[in-house]
């Protein structure tokens, strides 16, 4: 067992280092095409060090950034030559390649942006905020109740663009001496103004159910993952009504670090194509592709891991299931929405259809759920959090220019 254990382990990392040398190869080819931006053109630098796999955590920044970048012009910092090649193929925005630190000090040399924005918690993170003159500020990539969400990193960005009430109160009560109300800014979700992509399916009687876990998580405490726990089961069980839609969307990383999961995760995306094969009118859909929003929004009902995927579907005030990890060890904070949550134990998976066709009908669960929506989102009036995003930026922005007149940079 050791033995095949060690020759997977080296086959993964061949395969790595071969992709590794093919995007460093098409991205040679590719860079002396990319048009130098103007000295002093960019304003706010999105920060950006981890590979292809993580780009989810970006991807749904573009179209507010696209936006934003209107009024304040805004470029990508990408440390991977693999992600780098995917931003020139699909980035909105100026895209930088900047793979030593010599490249990010030749860019903040030329650019000298204002604003840093951060969508994780990369501690590549680190070698961009040594340079003082900016503003290094972490947006991340969702709003949720994970422990990752009260990390005392935060105390390492000069202010953090968070959703609402919930995550305020969330810091103040996790991190010691730190001034909540001064070193952050409540925006809203701007991702929700922006739901991106077609319904690839023909509006019909059949109920919509979006299944959309997480990753199987690097520790005890962050496993949250349903697929092997809740997944198989409730996928088969809905694929087999003929009154339900499945729209499953596991997290980009399922997989990668346990094998039962990777091979649970494999089981529903084979039972999907079966379902279809055996009705091509049901039109199930196993979706992996760089587009979010119009899941969220069409679905009838969701079923979700804990992860930043509630509060996307939070903010859409529709039905929700949330299921309850199975792993005794997985930290589940209660004191937010987690504490009244519409909760899908492993064991309940069987009876899924039934705990889905009255989630879908529950008016109380509706009333209570928007009462959570404004607490984690304030008012999601569309447009609202885009004008908040920009809000923020503008301040930032005048006291960047306020303190470097003080300190007479300016």
């Amino acid at each position: 067992m050791p033995i095949t254990k060690d020759v997977r382990t080296a086959i993964r990392l061949a395969r790595r280092l071969l992709r590794a040398r093919q995007n460093r190869q098409e991205l040679a080819r590719r860079l002396p095409a990319v048009p130098e931006l103007a000295p002093r053109s960019i304003e706010v630098a999105v920060y950006f060090a981890d590979g292809k796999v993580n780009m989810y955590q970006l991807r749904q920044w573009y179209a507010p950034l696209a936006e934003l970048a209107r009024e304040h012009p805004v470029a990508i910092i990408s440390r991977s030559p693999g992600t780098m090649t995917t931003l020139l193929d699909e980035s909105p925005v100026p895209a930088v390649y900047a793979r030593q630190v010599v490249d990010l000090e030749r860019f903040v040399e030329e650019q000298a942006p204002k604003i840093v924005l951060y969508v994780n918690q990369n501690a590549r993170n680190f070698q961009m905020m040594r340079y003082g003159r900016m503003w290094h500020v972490f947006v991340n990539h969702g709003e949720s109740d994970k422990m990752y969400m009260t990390t005392n990193q935060f105390k390492a960005y000069d202010y953090a663009l968070i959703a609402g009430d919930a995550a305020r109160d969330r810091l103040r009560a996790a991190l010691w001496d730190y001034d909540v109300d001064h070193r952050t800014i409540a925006i809203g979700r701007p991702q929700a103004d922006h739901f991106a992509g077609a319904v690839p399916y023909p509006h019909d009687d059949r109920t919509v159910v979006l299944y959309a876990p997480t990753w199987e998580g690097d520790r005890a405490a962050a496993a949250y993952g349903s697929i092997a726990s809740h997944g198989v089961e409730l996928a088969e069980r809905l694929l087999a009504t003929g009154r339900h839609r499945l729209v499953y969307r596991p997290h980009p990383r399922s997989g990668v670090l346990d094998q039962d999961y990777r091979a649970a995760h494999e089981r529903i995306v084979a039972a999907i194509t079966a379902a279809n094969a055996a009705d091509p009118s049901a039109h199930h859909v196993y979706d992996d592709g760089p587009q979010l929003g119009w899941q969220l929004a069409d679905a009838d009902v969701a079923v979700t891991d804990i992860s930043a995927m509630i509060y996307d579907r939070l903010a859409v005030g529709k039905p929700l299931l949330v299921t309850r990890p199975a792993a005794p060890e997985a930290d589940v904070d209660e004191r937010g929405y987690l504490g009244a949550a519409n909760w899908l134990l492993a064991e309940d998976a069987a009876d899924v259809v039934a705990r889905v066709d009255a989630a879908a009908n529950d008016a109380e669960e509706l009333a209570t759920l928007q009462h959570w929506v404004e607490r984690y989102f304030g008012d999601t009036t569309p447009g609202v959090a885009t004008r908040r995003l920009h809000a923020a930026v503008d301040r930032l922005v005048a006291r960047w220019h306020e303190v470097a007149r003080e300190r007479g940079e300016g």
